[in-house]
């Protein structure tokens, strides 16, 4: 079972054109040939599970084309998607900020999916998709250090509430340091696939470690990589999983 997660910055690209004619001019162009690149990387993976941080719905710049839904009928896989500020909430009555959210595409069965919203910060949204073998969590934490506190205090919460194996991934934005994950971590059992810290963020030149692919201890990760591919600021992780057998279960308490 292999994971891959990206964000993907809604297809606008990087690099000088980004910033053309004025800083971040890239987020309100046409985002189809940089997308189309990134499908293509995402069909070289293979990856049985998709984690999109920042995709447009429909918006002007993606031609009023759902890129999830693109990708995922692409793809031939099964998507849900949400947008990331909440319900009822004036953001969603802006154009292009109510077309922005996560998604998460699958080839297996989604048996249920929920959509939960955290009470604080700007980017709420967690995408909750329970798998025959695995529940999946995709989050996009907020940028300021004590709402991602109190974001983190609930998705303990949710992740305490799921039944088996669990996979909690996004970007979670911890710009003071990977420290601030080690009560969320020691709370839930939760353990990082990449055990070396590698960066992923800027793509340009990685420096700091924003994104997570974190998992229960009923799962075996292996194959942990950060391609270095530049169709956006952040490099995606990809991550292969099985159910931890009987053995390995042994040797894990050894």
């Amino acid at each position: 079972m292999r994971i891959l997660i990206y964000n993907v910055r809604y297809g606008a690209g990087v690099g000088a054109r980004f910033h053309l004619p004025v800083p971040f001019a890239g987020y309100l162009k046409r985002t189809t040939c940089n997308l189309e690149c990134i499908v293509s990387f995402i069909e070289s993976v293979k990856p049985d599970i998709i984690g999109l941080i920042e995709i447009d719905s429909g918006s002007f710049r993606s031609e009023n084309m759902c890129q999830a839904e693109a990708i995922a009928r692409q793809l031939g896989y099964t998507h849900v998607m949400g947008t990331k500020y909440g319900t009822n909430r004036m953001v969603c009555k802006v154009p292009v900020l109510n077309k922005q959210g996560n998604a998460l595409l699958t080839n297996q069965q989604i048996l249920s999916h929920r959509f939960h919203f955290f009470e604080e910060g700007f980017k709420r949204l967690v995408i909750e998709a329970q798998l025959p073998e695995v529940t999946v969590f995709l989050v996009h934490l907020s940028l300021t250090f004590r709402q991602r506190q109190h974001q983190l205090q609930r998705l303990y919460q949710l992740v305490r509430q799921a039944s088996g194996p669990v996979i909690v991934a996004g970007d979670f934005n911890v710009l003071w340091g990977d420290r601030e994950l080690d009560q969320f971590l020691a709370a839930t059992g939760l353990v990082s696939a990449n055990d070396q810290g590698q960066p992923s963020h800027p793509s340009r030149s990685p420096k700091r470690q924003l994104d997570y692919i974190l998992y229960s201890p009923e799962l075996e990760a292996s194959n942990f990589n950060i391609p270095m591919v530049r169709y956006s600021d952040h490099v995606p992780l990809i991550c292969d999983f099985a159910l931890r057998t009987e053995e390995s279960k042994k040797q894990q308490l050894i």
